[in-house]
């Protein structure tokens, strides 16, 4: 009985934070804000398979520089490309998805970071943000406040 209780917490709070995400919406004129270079990932099983470009509010870059920790309210948001081969060489195609990282308190489940995904049009993808998102940021840059990237790699 005591696992089943358990089990029905953690999905609880999984739900809740894949239905806070889903409500979340694109920042406007993020496309403004601080720009990365292009970053190739040319390994078809990940999930950023393509070519990304990392937007960084003004909030957020003073602590990306520094590698965290990041004030309430910093956003993140990923703008990711299919690899289109232009000679040899991979060349960005058509946007395939967005991701938007919020640090939010609020969202326990996801260690304080609101994750949400996006269409290429915009729209909410669906995406679990504990699983395809929370997880592998935990796993990759838990001890640099969940924010994978690297500011040496931004520019």
């Amino acid at each position: 009985m005591k696992g089943i209780a358990w089990a029905i917490a953690l999905l609880s709070v999984a739900a809740a934070a894949t239905v806070h995400a889903a409500g979340a919406s694109l920042p406007k004129g993020y496309e403004k804000w601080d720009m990365s270079k292009e970053k190739v990932i040319a390994d078809k099983s990940s999930l950023f398979y393509g070519i990304h470009n990392i937007y960084v509010d003004k909030k957020a870059m003073a602590a990306y520089r520094k590698g965290g920790p990041y004030s309430e309210g910093s956003r993140f948001v990923v703008v990711q490309h299919t690899i289109k081969d232009v000679g040899g060489k991979p060349t960005k195609g058509r946007r395939s998805m967005i991701v938007l990282m919020t640090k939010d308190k609020k969202q326990t489940a996801t260690g304080g970071w609101l994750f949400a995904g996006f269409t290429a049009e915009g729209k909410p993808s669906g995406v679990d943000t504990v699983k395809n998102c929370y997880e592998c940021h935990l796993k990759e840059a838990g001890s640099r406040d969940l924010v994978i990237s690297r500011y040496t790699d931004f520019r």
